[in-house]
């Protein structure tokens, strides 16, 4: 469904149906990230993502506050305790680091959500000790920030996280000529380059599903 180009604001019953499709999503593309993960990791990446997105949709269903920060803490908390796998955690990290900045308000904007995907990152980031380049969840979740960062001030939520999209593709793509760096994919050194990076699609699906939730 194409996005809602002159929504400006996500409330926090907007973060709670975001989290529901990011279930769903992640439900959905339990296959894909199995195999994707099973030619380079453990093959559970599928089973660890949906249990722990349902995990946060659950507690996010349930949260009775007014207060879009908090709802990215307690979910990030519910990842982390559901899903305590290795991508599980950092991207819990993600959402606990982003969460600090914006605890407090009811709203986020355009420039709230450009906050909140660099705060994503870096908890990512540093929590896995990664940087872009190394075939991992960054490089298609810090291309997407950096669009939000870059969209004007007062662009409405659908046209920059469509941006965010954009550039969450051409960072997957990219990622497919990396060597992996990171985890048992970099076992296999060379032999990594021209696969996709299960991580990286993660990261492109959290960026999808969000962008589909502006409607």
């Amino acid at each position: 469904m194409k996005a809602d180009t002159m929504k400006t604001s996500l409330s926090v019953s907007d973060g709670k149906a975001i989290f529901e499709a990011l279930s769903q999503t992640m439900a959905e593309n339990r296959q894909l990230l199995t195999d994707l993960d099973a030619e380079s990791g453990d093959g559970d990446l599928g089973i660890t993502m949906t249990k722990g997105f349902a995990a946060a949709a659950k507690t996010a269903q349930d949260f009775a506050e007014d207060d879009i920060g908090r709802l990215l803490l307690v979910s990030g908390m519910a990842i982390a305790k559901n899903a305590p796998s290795t991508l599980g955690t950092l991207i819990a990290s993600g959402f606990m680091k982003c969460s600090k900045g914006l605890i407090g308000k009811r709203e986020l904007t355009t420039t709230d959500c450009a906050t909140m995907m660099a705060g994503f990152v870096e908890g990512i980031m540093d929590r896995g000790k990664s940087k872009p380049g190394e075939k991992t969840i960054v490089d298609t979740l810090l291309p997407a920030a950096e669009a939000l960062r870059d969209a004007p001030a007062d662009a409405p939520l659908g046209d920059a996280w469509a941006a965010a999209v954009s550039a969450a593709e051409t960072g997957l793509e990219k990622s497919k000529q990396m060597k992996a760096q990171h985890g048992r994919a970099a076992y296999y050194g060379d032999a990594s380059i021209g696969k996709q990076d299960p991580g990286a699609t993660v990261g492109l699906l959290i960026v999808r599903t969000i962008t589909g939730q502006l409607r």
